[in-house]
């Protein structure tokens, strides 16, 4: 495939993805709609630490932009300066790539250790009846709640507060791993893509 209409391709689903996880992320600071956990600090710290939105977001929509400018620019010229343009697209390819793993492996440790949530301590042998915390992972060591949670959706009922926080954790944590994981398929091959470029500039009139 021609370099240019590579860039053209991946810039605009780079875009997408972009934007994708940024939201997602977002969504994660408001479990169920509700504002008051995020003004109370009763947010999962992964969730927090906006890894979607820095990581698998800015860092991807730099790229993206950049790429896809240069690939509809050098659609309609035949000398746009390509070269430079190019090294610049795998310059910040690399930056997505790193953001995007970032992103990846900030949001696998989130999945893995489950949402904060308000739940029923003394079951697990504590001494007051309920409190804030990551019960599958507070409680891992003692009945395996760390490894089995993602298997076992009877044991999501233990999070009595936010409502529905297990499965919302879940399910964007897990959105946010697919993303990223495209992203840096994504830059990988855009970083090819722009030394290619850097070396016979894009084939466009050619």
């Amino acid at each position: 495939m021609c370099v240019g209409k590579c860039s053209r391709i991946v810039g605009p689903c780079l875009l997408v993805l972009g934007t994708l996880s940024v939201a997602a992320n977002i969504l994660l600071l408001f479990p169920s709609g509700a504002t008051k956990y995020l003004a109370e600090g009763h947010i999962s710290k992964h969730a927090k630490a906006l890894p979607g939105v820095w990581g698998g977001g800015i860092a991807v929509l730099l790229a993206a932009t950049h790429i896809t400018a240069v690939g509809w620019r050098c659609a309609s010229c035949s000398d746009c300066g390509t070269r430079r343009n190019a090294f610049i697209s795998a310059v910040l390819s690399k930056l997505a790539l790193l953001g995007a793993a970032a992103c990846f492996l900030l949001c696998g440790v989130g999945l893995t250790n489950g949402p904060l949530c308000l739940y029923n301590a003394s079951e697990h042998g504590r001494g007051h009846s309920t409190l804030w915390g990551y019960p599958f992972l507070d409680a891992g060591s003692q009945d395996g709640l760390a490894e089995s949670y993602l298997h076992n959706r009877h044991t999501w009922n233990i999070c009595l507060e936010p409502a529905g926080i297990v499965a919302w954790n879940v399910i964007l944590f897990s959105l946010l791993l697919l993303v990223s994981a495209a992203e840096m398929v994504l830059a990988s091959l855009q970083i090819l893509n722009g030394c290619l470029g850097c070396l016979c500039g894009f084939c466009e009139g050619k």
